[in-house]
């Protein structure tokens, strides 16, 4: 696996301070994001996931914890937008140039408006992915909602079972 992606090109390029870390990742997890917690031995609120999103129809990166899912009316807000919608995967693949399981918020094909978690910003330190699948960035989440020029908002609401 190559540690030198998009990803970790802009971060570098950013002058931010980030380790790589890799994992055995596993396609066939329920949650990708919690899997990923799990491989990394880290509490699922310091793992973070990034999904792709349409706000009124234009697309929006929303980065949470492993273990939330994203309040739609609020990523909508956040954004001063009215509605909002998961991407449909491959439309996410397009867009961003990373493949489902791989998609980092850093070094995107086309940047677009990007929303992170305020609790997200509570932690010392947070994991994001680092634009492969099995690859994650370590990093300040103030360093990352500097470097992506995010938003920090409350998107999140508790994951339901099942």
């Amino acid at each position: 696996m190559s540690k030198a992606t998009r990803a970790t090109g802009a971060l570098a390029a950013a002058g931010a301070a980030f380790t790589v870390h890799t994992y055995d990742y596993d396609p066939n997890a329920d949650r990708i994001g919690l899997q990923a917690a799990d491989a990394l031995g880290e509490p699922p609120e310091r793992v973070l996931k990034t999904l792709m999103a349409l706000v009124d129809g234009k697309p929006v990166c929303a980065i949470l914890p492993s273990d939330r899912e994203v309040a739609m009316k609020k990523l909508a807000a956040a954004i001063g937008g009215k509605a909002a919608a998961m991407m449909k995967p491959a439309d996410a693949e397009r867009m961003t140039g990373y493949k489902v399981g791989g998609i980092s918020p850093f070094g995107q094909a086309r940047r677009v408006p990007t929303v992170i978690e305020a609790a997200a910003l509570d932690q010392p330190f947070v994991y994001i992915n680092g634009g492969q699948r099995g690859l994650q960035v370590r990093i300040d989440p103030a360093d990352a909602a500097h470097i992506l020029d995010a938003r920090v908002a409350p998107i999140s609401a508790e994951m339901r079972s099942g």
